[in-house]
């Protein structure tokens, strides 16, 4: 697990068209979309009503050039003052540990923590389960905010392999338990919130 802060001449910045949930203190939020849906935006817009947030990426930097420019533009993106954290595996940990330090956790994404999981246990369904049991009593637990994004990945075609089945098996379980306990549950569309659990304070267009 990495921690540091970036330091960058772009200032927090404000999209706009999004009215969100302004509360402070605990909640769950998921943001759930297809590939360039604009799930991350809003979920960084719903984070920065916060003061002091902790970013917490799923993502690893490897020799894929397409992933590393991604991984750029999303850490350029955010505002300048965010603690970030690199933590591939053990989620339920660091929101435990960012209780003291943060206001709001962002969580992008499960869809590669799903990856990961595969990666690190393979069939071993027993350590795969329990490190998403342990993401879901970290929430349950936090007295923090914590938004999480992921990938919406049942409305496809089937996958043709394997591999691909059990992947997109692995997210669809990971999404249901973390909806089943979060407070608001959204999909976005095109850049557009759809509520599906809870509510946004002031609406949402």
């Amino acid at each position: 697990m990495r921690i540091f802060r970036f330091w960058s001449n772009r200032s927090s910045h404000r999209g706009r068209g999004f009215n969100v949930q302004k509360n402070q203190g605990h909640s769950v939020i998921l943001v759930l979309g297809g590939v360039r849906s604009g799930k991350s935006r809003y979920a960084q817009q719903l984070a920065e009503h916060s003061t002091r947030v902790t970013f917490l990426a799923t993502a690893e930097h490897r020799d894929d050039e397409e992933m590393h420019r991604k991984i750029e533009r999303h850490r350029a993106d955010r505002p300048a003052h965010w603690t970030t954290v690199e933590e591939r595996i053990a989620l339920g940990r660091v929101v435990e540990a960012s209780e003291d330090s943060c206001d709001a956790i962002l969580i992008d994404c499960l869809t590669l923590f799903g990856a990961n999981l595969m990666e690190v246990y393979g069939s071993n369904e027993a350590g795969l389960n329990a490190c998403i049991e342990d993401l879901c009593a970290a929430l349950k637990a936090t007295s923090r905010k914590v938004i999480l994004v992921s990938n919406e990945v049942g409305s496809g075609v089937v996958p043709a392999y394997a591999l691909g089945r059990r992947f997109r098996d692995v997210v669809g379980d990971i999404n249901q338990r973390v909806a089943a306990l979060a407070d608001t549950v959204l999909l976005m569309v095109a850049g557009l919130p759809l509520v599906l659990k809870g509510s946004l304070e002031g609406g949402y267009r």
